[in-house]
């Protein structure tokens, strides 16, 4: 079993920033890749960025330019950070933690993925 905490959600200005945290403990050998997911109320849950061991990327179309994510293989933790927020990013994050490559998980998560609990993020206009 694999354990993800996230710290670093809030509420910010339009405009604003925040950096979201996911720190991974347990069976970190059965994961090779971390991500983010977000879920707005009445919407289904959507990938933001995903980031493998060996540092390949991706993120949503809607965030790119804006939402960094990185990870410090030392510590197992993985980072998010949003610049230039704008309302529509309002929603809880998940950290997310697999065994995948990017284009596996540009697929969809599976039922041996691993979540936290989730972290409001909350953009005011």
């Amino acid at each position: 079993q694999v354990q993800l905490v996230e710290s670093g959600g809030g509420l910010v200005q339009a405009g604003g920033s925040l950096r979201l945290s996911c720190a991974a403990s347990g069976s970190i050998f059965s994961i090779n890749a971390m991500g983010w997911y977000r879920q707005a109320p009445g919407k289904q849950r959507e990938l933001v960025a995903a980031i493998t061991s060996g540092g390949s990327t991706n993120y949503a179309d809607s965030v790119k330019g804006r939402f960094t994510i990185s990870r410090d293989n030392a510590k197992n933790t993985v980072y998010l950070q949003m610049n230039s927020l704008k309302p529509e990013d309002t929603a809880v994050y998940y950290c997310n933690a697999r065994y995948g490559t990017i284009a596996t998980i540009l697929l969809g998560p599976t039922e041996y993925d691993y979540w936290g609990q989730g972290t409001q993020v909350t953009v005011s206009s």
